[in-house]
């Protein structure tokens, strides 16, 4: 079973390469959208093997919270809402691709989990239809 049609959010998901990361800000093959708070950038790669078929990374800049605490707490509502509904581009992922996907938070307040999720899932549907 793959971690994307698992309910689980695993450490094999996460983006930890800084090429990887590097690849997916650079100009060029990576694509963006938005829906406030929430920005998303993500890119399709060649899949590897023994690859997960998305990985994720969560960003929130001091600029917006001071506190480690508060930026914290935001990156595991974006974390959880993810988990929640990961299946909406397990649905869609073809077997030979990866996805690498940056969530980045915009917004200067703290916001209820719902309306996270809300942003999150529409970002998700997006990305689904497009690739």
């Amino acid at each position: 079973m793959t971690g994307l049609a698992s309910p689980t959010f695993s450490k094999r998901e996460r983006i930890v390469s800084r090429k990887l990361i590097e690849q997916l800000f650079s100009k060029g093959s990576n694509h963006s959208t938005s829906a406030f708070p929430i920005r998303i950038v993500y890119m399709e790669k060649e899949r590897e093997e023994d690859e997960e078929p998305v990985q994720i990374l969560v960003s929130v800049s001091k600029r917006h919270f001071k506190r480690a605490v508060k930026r914290n707490r935001v990156k595991r509502q974006i974390r959880e809402a993810y988990r929640h509904h990961k299946q909406i581009l397990a649905e869609k992922m073809p077997q030979d691709t990866s996805l690498a996907i940056a969530f980045i938070w915009l917004a200067d307040e703290l916001l209820d989990s719902q309306q996270v999720e809300k942003s999150v899932k529409r970002l998700l549907e997006k990305v689904a239809e497009n690739i």
